[in-house]
């Protein structure tokens, strides 16, 4: 495989009204690979994939395919000489057009290469005999099959993909993903998919670029970008988090759980320990007997049930802590419901604890 990207975006910046809705924005992505960018609503996704697309322009910064330039604030290819495709959460199918011609719609061959190219696509995604049906006789989850065949029709050296799976259902979903994502992979299509869905971009990516506010604040594989966030908030955005404050001394700061090192902060700064539900381990008594029996390390710390639930593969249990009368919550696998009020001793797993200098407000 080739060292140059098959898309890249440099300094991208996008302004609305005096706001900086794109902010200094870079990106590669390698021919066949799969990136996210994940994000929260209203951060700057979607108007990245738009001036990516050609369909808004960027105030700075330039986009290159296969390492020509397509686009900066001077030079503007048109968007349908880009080779990018465009996939989006409402298929947008032609609704006067059967499959084979909402298919065939952006294709420029013979007649008979535009047929073998349409037929061999509908195979591939399994609706070859829906050549002739209109999109209102297909499912939501044929129709969504029916627009990815159409924007890999032309042969795109890149997909841009924007919540296209929102609109499914749960139980179709997985299944869908799995096929868009072998068939991409299939023709070799580097793919920028746009969510807000942590699962999904933990599924589908190979690389995950996490955005907040307009900018990039991390990027990575999703194993890296799970187990070593930049922040607390990268924590909170894939998880449940329980936050423990503490101020350091030493580089040490004391919590109820023993003490953490706090590297590089000064001594009377204020530090937040963040750790996910399920590196909370739960004990009866003090020695080490429980539910969920892990290894821990530091010092247990008491606290009374307030509420227990059920979640379907594991059951969810809040603690209101007799240190400091927080509450923190812990996950056990299966069923585990004790009555609200029993005291339990809570240890928490170190090394999957992150120590970040805590923000003011």
């Amino acid at each position: 495989m080739s060292d140059a990207p098959r898309l890249e975006i440099r300094n991208l910046t996008r302004r609305f009204e005096g706001k900086t809705v794109v902010d200094d924005v870079s990106l590669r992505i390698a021919p066949g690979e799969v990136t996210c960018l994940l994000g929260p609503s209203g951060c700057g996704k979607s108007t990245t994939l738009r001036i990516i697309a050609g369909v808004d322009m960027q105030d700075s910064g330039e986009i290159y395919v296969d390492g020509q330039l397509i686009c900066d604030t001077i030079y503007r290819l048109p968007p349908e000489r880009r080779s990018i495709g465009l996939m989006f959460q409402d298929f947008a199918l032609f609704p006067h057009l059967s499959v084979a011609q909402n298919v065939a719609f952006g294709l420029s061959g013979s007649r008979e290469a535009n047929r073998a190219r349409v037929e061999q696509l509908l195979d591939r995604v399994g609706l070859l005999h829906y050549l002739e049906a209109f999109p209102h006789e297909l499912s939501g989850g044929e129709q969504q099959r029916v627009a990815l065949a159409r924007a890999l029709a032309p042969r795109p050296r890149v997909m841009l993909m924007d919540e296209p799976f929102s609109g499914l259902d749960n139980r179709l979903r997985d299944g869908i993903r799995d096929e868009t994502l072998a068939l991409l992979k299939e023709e070799g299509t580097s793919v920028l998919l746009v969510t807000h869905e942590p699962e999904e971009a933990m599924r589908m990516a190979d690389e995950i670029a996490l955005m907040r506010a307009g900018r990039i604040v991390q990027q990575g594989a999703p194993y890296n970008i799970y187990n070593a966030p930049a922040d607390k908030a990268a924590v909170a955005f894939f998880s449940d988090i329980n936050v423990l404050s503490g101020t350091v001394q030493g580089a040490l700061t004391d919590t109820p759980f023993g003490q953490f090192l706090a590297p590089g902060v000064p001594d009377g700064g204020r530090v937040e320990i963040v750790f996910r539900p399920q590196h909370v381990a739960i004990d009866f008594d003090r020695q080490g007997r429980g539910p969920n029996p892990t290894s821990m390390q530091g010092t247990p710390a008491r606290g009374l049930v307030e509420r227990a639930r059920f979640m379907g593969s594991e059951s969810l249990v809040e603690f209101r802590m007799d240190h400091d009368k927080e509450v923190l919550r812990a996950t056990v696998p299966n069923v585990f419901l004790p009555k609200p009020g029993t005291p339990m001793w809570l240890s928490v797993r170190r090394d999957r604890c992150f120590v970040f200098p805590a923000q003011d407000g």
